[in-house]
C-alpha cells in the first residue's frame, strides 16, 4: 500500500529527521541502529501509528521486529488493518 508508506516515511521525516539535511532512509534501516527514535519516539510513532490509521497497538507489540524500519512498519499497519477486517 504505498499510502501507508507515504504516511509513514512524511511521519518519520517531519519527526525524527528533523535538521538532518540530506539523510536518505532507506526502506530497512533500523531507527533504532540510526539514531533516529529512543522509548519517547517509539511512544511518538505509536501514537501516530493509532491516529492515522485507526488501529491498537498493544504493549506486547512494541517490539523492534513491528516498529525499527520503514518496511517493518508498512507490514505491522498493514497486519493490524487487516485482523480489523
Amino acid at each position: 500500500m504505498p499510502a501507508i508508506e507515504a504516511d509513514v516515511r512524511k511521519f518519520v521525516s517531519d519527526n525524527f529527521l528533523f535538521g538532518r539535511k540530506g539523510v536518505q532512509l532507506a526502506a530497512d534501516d533500523s531507527f533504532l541502529e540510526q539514531g533516529l527514535i529512543d522509548s519517547t519516539g517509539v511512544l511518538e510513532l505509536v501514537s501516530f501509528i493509532e491516529d492515522r490509521f485507526h488501529v491498537k497497538v498493544d504493549d506486547d507489540e512494541l517490539v523492534p521486529d513491528n516498529l525499527d524500519s520503514i518496511n517493518r512498519l508498512i507490514q505491522f499497519v498493514e497486519a493490524k488493518l487487516e485482523e480489523a477486517k
